[in-house]
């Protein structure tokens, strides 16, 4: 886990947790946007992901070590007795979802980008026959870094990243279907806490349209939901970027004024 602290007086304590098969060097961008706007941020790599996974041919780590992780985050953001927000991205934004109702630390709201409800981008068609027979099988998500961003410069800084691998094993596989089927199917809400949520309209990754059904299923009283005009999955990565960022910091600073918190 690692803390990046603005220089200025902070306003919040931001938690960011990265999609699946990435690192937390990818949002070296987005980390000092936040740092040097006044905000202090805590992220690290998620289990069997970044520097751990050069060890590793595959991801086949347990879902619950992911819950486990945000968890610890969010014990190293409540000590800076700051105003929490929760930013998750990918398959990192449905964790998040996941696991909100069993938090037992409060935080003042959450942005979501790109969520992890229904994938259009799938493994093989083999993939769920196998998960099935409960074949151990190695798999490929194969999610190509264009497929991401549209932004060129990051994908060139990317191209050759060791630690960026989208194999997969079966049983990995079977925990991300039960994830994203009782995420959708759950009829209980998340807690009644400011939500941003944010896609992209030409996402190859994911079905925009589940994410703005399951927010509409929720019981809030404060929530946005933008789409981003020809934008990939990686919103903080696309060429509007800048604008992509400058929407999130007004949701968090108004949060803040809500709250009376903010300098």
């Amino acid at each position: 886990m690692w803390k990046w602290e603005t220089e200025g007086k902070p306003k919040a304590v931001i938690v960011i947790v990265h999609s699946a098969y990435e690192h937390h060097r990818r949002y070296a961008w987005l980390i000092e946007k936040l740092r040097s706007s006044n905000y202090h941020i805590v992220m690290g790599d998620l289990p069997g992901h970044g520097e751990l996974k050069k060890s590793k041919n595959i991801h086949d780590e347990s879902f619950e070590l992911y819950k486990n992780y945000i968890k610890q985050a969010m014990q190293v953001a409540v000590t800076y007795d700051l105003p929490i927000f929760l930013m998750g991205h990918g398959l990192g934004a449905t964790l998040l979802i996941k696991v909100l109702r069993k938090l037992d630390i409060e935080y003042a709201g959450v942005i979501l980008t790109s969520p992890w409800l229904q994938l259009q981008k799938l493994p093989s068609k083999w993939t769920n026959t196998l998960a099935k027979l409960s074949i151990p099988q190695k798999i490929n998500h194969d999610i190509q870094l264009n497929e991401l961003t549209r932004n060129y410069e990051v994908i060139q800084q990317f191209v050759s990243d060791p630690t960026y691998s989208t194999f997969i094993s079966t049983e990995w596989y079977k925990e991300l279907q039960t994830l994203l089927k009782t995420v959708n199917q759950s009829e209980i809400s998340i807690p009644n806490k400011p939500i941003l949520v944010m896609t992209g309209e030409r996402d190859k990754i994911t079905e925009t349209n589940a994410v703005a059904r399951w927010l509409k299923r929720q019981e809030l009283s404060e929530y946005q939901y933008k789409e981003w005009k020809n934008c990939f999955h990686d919103l903080y990565h696309e060429p509007e970027r800048e604008e992509i960022f400058t929407y999130s910091q007004s949701f968090i600073n108004n949060v803040l004024t809500d709250i009376g918190y903010i300098v």
